[in-house]
């Protein structure tokens, strides 16, 4: 390839990063705000936390992004420019997915620690901000690394818009070439390096903030074969 197309695909690279960053930031205020609203004492926020959940849960982001950008401004009377047009609709849709793993994380923390933040009458914010988020927060990370990880493939989908992200920059340079495999695994190989990059920052986290905690970092399984077998009563191992 020429140095121009060279040049339109790393233009393609810093709008897929920009477009990655907004959306991530937006899902992660998302997942933890419906995340924590579903584990809330009143049932009508819970009610209205699940029923954003299954909406955006249930709804194609694909089909999000065209009814942002395409249906929403006649309604409304505004246009979004195509990157907070994306933002907006892949925030509030992975944010969803995030938001069942936020909750699923607060519910596995030992309710005797939360009957302890009680009995030393912790107020609801109190219990959530000193006892359950710092439990729950580093089991997050293995969960919303992978959602990271789609949520880089899913800014694909703003190319629709003609947004200049890598997969459109990708594109014409393939019109302007007539290569399609090479080109193409050209941007595999990027999209790739890019997930393993935020693989292995996300990996960092989870091990910094386990470190606080005690807890190995590793899956379940791996933990599970490497705990020591306990013995019964007559001393014979359990199995």
């Amino acid at each position: 390839m020429t140095s121009g197309l060279w040049e339109l695909v790393l233009k393609g690279i810093w709008v897929t990063i920009q477009l990655l960053v907004c959306s991530t930031l937006l899902a992660a205020a998302v997942s933890f705000v419906i995340g924590v609203a579903r584990t809330h004492r009143l049932w009508i926020v819970r009610f209205l936390a699940g029923f954003y959940t299954e909406v955006f849960r249930g709804t194609s982001a694909l089909v999000m992004i065209f009814w942002v950008f395409f249906v929403l401004p006649p309604a409304f009377g505004w246009q979004l420019v195509p990157l907070w047009a994306g933002t907006l609709a892949l925030g509030l849709t992975y944010g969803a997915y995030g938001s069942e793993i936020v909750r699923g994380a607060l519910s596995a923390v030992d309710p005797a620690q939360k009957e302890g933040g009680i009995a030393l009458s912790f107020t609801p914010w109190q219990r959530m901000r000193l006892i359950l988020l710092p439990q729950a927060v580093p089991e997050m990370i293995p969960p919303f690394s992978n959602l990271l990880i789609e949520l880089l493939k899913g800014t694909a989908l703003v190319s629709i818009m003609g947004m200049g992200d890598l997969a459109f920059s990708g594109n014409l340079v393939r019109l302007a070439l007539q290569e399609s495999a090479e080109i193409y695994t050209y941007i595999l190989l990027i999209y790739f390096v890019i997930a393993f990059l935020l693989t292995r920052v996300m990996r960092g986290l989870e091990k910094k903030l386990k470190a606080g905690t005690g807890k190995p970092v590793g899956s379940t399984a791996d933990q599970e074969l490497s705990r020591p077998e306990t013995t019964g009563v007559g001393g014979g191992a359990v199995a």
